[in-house]
């Protein structure tokens, strides 16, 4: 059944077509460059084409691994550039001591006890040189003037600061030599001819201690000689960037050149490493060869070849799923994949090594995904469409794209009626029966060797292996960051046990009740209208989990018969009502519950009008002093044809259950009255439902409420047992 189109869910065709294009282009780029998959050679193989003559002369590369090697190994050859700054310590010292002193005798003035203190020192030290100082000044315990306990650390602070400091710690990983630049001359100098600043640091703190003044003075001391160890060479990690990268652009990329006219490879010889490296020159040179004309047309043509495709997954989305197509993150999801299995597809294409690797594109995990979000026909027609391109980006690979069209439609099949996470690892053993039946099927045409066959199929098991614990991490993370709900979290969702249905179970057993049956009749009207049967199912089990707040302010709670309303306004318990639609919609946020189930819990009012209370207002105030408005419900109304059958069931269930002596004939009027004044409402007008729909509906409903409300037979003494009345048998 086609969905009717909602134009509420849409997003707007231009961000569908930006979407489009950006997939495209992307996927574009990762075609191979130029020429590159005319000649596909491995070492060791025989070239059986006609002899490989250059039509131009060009430079034959480097093997990768060894130019790689060669790039490091001229990186590690730059040692760490280092500026030498030139300092005189001893006037920096003495310009500092005379100030300390004129800062000193400011506090010593002042009456606050607010200490004065804008030099380097702690709180706590700058005190305890204010207190020596006050004291040298009183001529109080022999104190000597702060100025000479700080000569006697200048030699030491110059002592290290001579030798060269560097403004680097032993932590911090470095070479045997460094690099020290006097203008434009770098002269290699072993680094243990310098100090480094911790250590320098610690040293002269150890030669502090040594020194035979009080304790008090030491704390100062070493405050103030590791303020004053300047380092005088500071590293230059610019300068050093710039040596690093002229090293590596001084590593020459070729290794030869091959002349016009030479022969690249004649026919039947053997592929060398040598004779590998001329080929692949010779492909990428071709490539730049090609004129701007030339790559403009072939760029068109890559581009017209994949918008092609996904064009035509994009035409059967909006004539049959309109809800994805509408939904950009849903669009966003299907294009992510699509350029995460291309990107996989082009990461494997530039890995040259003798094994079939390309057994690793994980193209079942796409497919399984797609199933699980959506439904079975969008994945299988989603694999059909990544096989085409992840092809296409191979060379056009026929072989490739069967083989993983058979896996990936297999592992479709596998998870269309998907019940628990746990059988995603079911696919496992269809996904490898695709591949081995493919790859044994292929290699029989082409005479493989059995040897071959098997190696491949070790990759091919991988996948296999791989792939269902993939979709499994990938399914969560999709549903978060795309904020999608799967079949699978509905599932987990209907678990009585989920803490927010066994609070409504535990403090408002009668909503439960109610929910429980609500839940059995949706799930059966959505069954026979083609809705999404689980979704509606959901929905109704959370549509109230509101009043779990306030349970017993909800007749179906009021076990005793104490109806709390009766004494209250009729706009109070109007207040009371819609109070558990919106604590109802908290609740489900703070249980992160999805938007879809979150939307239930307005919709299933929208926007009726609370007739009990309304009328009695009306008796209480008079008619024309009561706005209707202040009576209704705040909305919105369903949209969805899942919220409009639990708006339906809702209303229907209640009604019936209020019926003193139900019976066949009362609950069908009961559920036509129900239904239509929804839409004399207009309730349902924002739903896709037909008259067609709301015809089916009222029969599921019927079909459960008349079961439900069945008369029974009365058993013996059932009135006594009834009233509480004890009896026994007389004989």
């Amino acid at each position: 059944m086609s969905e009717k189109f909602n134009p509420v869910q849409s997003k707007g065709i231009k961000r569908k077509t930006l979407i489009f294009l950006a997939t495209t282009i992307v996927i574009v780029f990762m075609f191979p460059k130029g020429e590159s998959l005319d000649f596909q050679v491995s070492e060791g193989t025989i070239w059986t084409n006609d002899d490989l003559i250059a039509p131009f002369s060009f430079a034959v590369l480097k093997d990768p691994i060894v130019y790689a090697t060669e790039v490091k190994q001229a990186e590690e050859s730059v040692y760490p550039v280092f500026v030498r700054r030139e300092i005189n310590i001893q006037d920096t010292l003495k310009s500092f001591n005379k100030y300390l002193i004129e800062i000193l005798e400011e506090n010593l003035k002042q009456e606050s006890s607010n200490v004065l203190n804008p030099t380097f020192f702690s709180s706590e030290t700058f005190s305890l040189m204010l207190s020596i100082h006050k004291e040298y000044k009183n001529s109080t315990r022999n104190r000597k003037p702060l100025t000479e306990y700080f000569n006697l650390v200048t030699p030491v602070i110059e002592k290290y600061m001579k030798k060269g400091l560097l403004n680097i710690t032993s932590k911090e990983k470095r070479k045997d030599s460094i690099a020290v630049r006097i203008g434009n001359i770098d002269k290699i100098d072993p680094i243990a001819d310098y100090e480094l600043l911790d250590v320098a640091r610690d040293e002269i703190k150890k030669e502090i201690e040594n020194l035979r003044v009080p304790d008090e003075v030491k704390k100062i001391l070493i405050e103030y000689s590791i303020h004053f160890s300047i380092p005088t060479l500071i590293y230059d990690q610019q300068a050093t960037e710039l040596e690093i990268e002229q090293a590596k652009n001084s590593v020459p990329r070729y290794s030869g050149i091959v002349n016009e006219n030479e022969r690249i490879v004649a026919k039947h010889d053997r592929i060398t490493k040598q004779v590998k490296l001329k080929i692949e020159s010779y492909k990428e040179a071709k490539g730049d060869e090609v004129s701007q004309l030339d790559s403009a047309l072939q760029f068109l043509g890559k581009f017209l070849h994949i918008g092609a495709l996904l064009a035509i997954f994009g035409i059967y989305l909006y004539l049959f799923r309109k809800k994805i197509f509408f939904d950009t993150r849903k669009i966003l999801l299907i294009s992510f994949l699509y350029i995460f299995l291309s990107f996989i597809t082009f990461l494997v294409n530039s890995v040259t090594i003798k094994a079939p690797i390309q057994y690793l594109i994980f193209i079942p995990v796409a497919s399984m995904i797609l199933t699980i979000t959506f439904d079975s026909r969008v994945g299988f027609y989603s694999t059909v469409i990544i096989t085409l391109i992840t092809g296409a980006l191979r060379g056009n690979d026929y072989t490739f794209m069967a083989t993983n069209f058979i896996a990936g439609a297999l592992s479709v099949y596998t998870v269309r009626d998907i019940k628990n996470r746990t059988q995603i690892f079911r696919s496992f053993l269809f996904i490898m029966i695709g591949y081995l039946t493919s790859i044994f099927a292929f290699g029989l045409e082409r005479f493989a060797t059995l040897n071959t066959m098997l190696y491949e199929s070790a990759f091919a098991v991988s996948n296999a292996l791989i792939s269902p614990a993939l979709t499994y991490g990938l399914l969560i993370f999709f549903e978060r960051i795309f904020r999608i709900t799967t079949d699978l979290t509905l599932l987990e969702l209907s678990n009585y046990e989920r803490p927010l249905l066994r609070e409504l179970a535990t403090k408002a057993p009668g909503t439960f009740n109610h929910t429980l049956i609500m839940s059995l009749i949706a799930e059966s009207a959505a069954e026979k209208i083609g809705a999404h049967t689980l979704l509606a199912r959901v929905g109704a089990l959370y549509h109230d989990i509101g009043k779990t707040i306030s349970p017993h302010a909800f007749v179906e709670n009021q076990m005793k018969g104490e109806n709390l309303h009766e004494n209250l306004k009729p706009e109070e318990s109007v207040q009371i009502l819609l109070r558990h639609v919106q604590e109802g919609i908290e609740l489900a946020k703070l249980y992160k519950l999805p938007q879809e189930i979150i939307d239930f819990i307005p919709m299933h009012h929208g926007t009726t009008v609370m007739t009990f209370f309304y009328e009695k207002a009306k008796e209480l105030y008079g008619e024309e002093n009561v706005n209707v408005e202040e009576y209704k419900y705040k909305g919105p109304k369903p949209n969805t044809k899942e919220t409009a059958i639990v708006m339906l069931a809702d209303g229907c269930e209640s009604a019936v259950r209020s019926i003193t002596e139900p019976d066949e004939t009362k609950i069908e009027n009961m559920v036509n009255t129900i239904i239509n004044s929804r839409l004399r409402d207009g309730q349902l007008d924002d739903s896709p439902l037909t008259f067609a729909d709301i015809k089916k509906i009222k029969e599921a409903f019927l079909n459960i409420l008349v079961l439900q409300n069945h008369k029974r037979i009365k058993y013996p003494r059932q009135q006594e047992a009834e009233s509480g009345v004890n009896s026994t048998d007389e004989n």
